[in-house]
């Protein structure tokens, strides 16, 4: 019984926010993640929502947008990072605020944040996840 438990425990599912204004984005995402069967994911189109949203989903790892309307993606994750029960958790930004190359060129870094320039690559995402959660 104790294997029983010790396998479950191993194969939680991590959970990630996906917070964007686009909702087709966060749908492809949330679809495409959830497919592998090691996620649950949290779709979020307006980034006010996204603060309550969190404290009800505990996400382990948020997917950001920048540019969103009334409050962009920098004043969300300042928001995160400054409540202690959210500070830990791993934030990527997913934008068009940055290109490929300018990512490329930063070894997947821009201003101490992790991110993936949009066009969203779906192998990318996932690649990118399971850097920040291990795995």
């Amino acid at each position: 019984m104790s294997v029983n438990m010790k396998t479950t425990m191993n194969t939680e599912k991590k959970r990630i926010l996906v917070v964007d204004n686009l909702a087709s984005d966060t749908r492809m995402v949330k679809l495409y993640l959830e497919r592998t069967n090691d996620y649950v994911v949290r779709e979020e189109n307006d980034a006010r929502a996204a603060l309550s949203a969190a404290e009800q989903f505990q996400p382990h790892l948020i997917l950001l947008d920048v540019m969103m309307p009334g409050m962009d993606g920098g004043e969300l994750a300042a928001c995160f990072q400054a409540n202690p029960k959210w500070n830990a958790v791993p934030i990527v930004f997913l934008t068009a605020a940055v290109t490929k190359g300018e990512v490329e060129a930063g070894r997947g870094w821009v201003a101490g944040y992790p991110f993936l320039a949009k066009p969203i690559v779906l192998s990318e995402v996932l690649a990118c996840l399971k850097h920040h959660l291990g795995g």
